[in-house]
């Protein structure tokens, strides 16, 4: 199942988020808060993000800076944890404050994650995002069919 959709939430006093009830099954074994290259949090199932982590570090040449670089990154910057009883995951301050999370967010869909984003930056970055795809998609238009 793919993770999709978009869902408005409020984090609680304990920056508390609510996992959308229709994903919990797919969160159960674990999950892992990360930090994006955007400004938002991202939510994996445990396993799914370490098939992440490996997938990207595993095309760098292992001896290398970026490799260094790129394992530094996603072992600093992420948090495994799990779901509470009541399917809820506390995102920690380093993640609020990477993501400039207020206390109204909107949960997104991201395929083979969910994503944590301000309210508000969602709202304005999904316009941009929304505008940049109707562009691309009158380029494929005027091109015609494929050959």
């Amino acid at each position: 199942m793919a993770f999709d959709g978009t869902a408005d939430y409020t984090l609680d006093a304990k920056n508390r988020l609510n996992v959308p009830a229709r994903f919990r099954d797919l969160l159960q074994d674990g999950v892992v808060l990360a930090k994006s290259t955007d400004p938002c949090v991202q939510i994996w199932p445990r396993e799914a993000y370490e098939a992440h982590r490996r997938s990207i570090i595993g095309q760098l040449n292992p001896g290398g800076q970026q490799a260094t670089m790129a394992k530094r990154f996603f072992a600093a910057n992420s948090h495994p944890t799990e779901l509470d009883s009541a399917g809820r995951v506390m995102v920690p301050p380093f993640l609020m404050d990477h993501a400039t999370l207020g206390k109204e967010v909107t949960v997104i869909g991201a395929d083979d994650h969910l994503e944590v984003w301000d309210r508000q930056a969602w709202t304005t970055y999904n316009e941009k995002l929304t505008a940049e795809i109707l562009a691309l998609s009158e380029s494929f238009d005027a091109a015609g069919p494929a050959a």
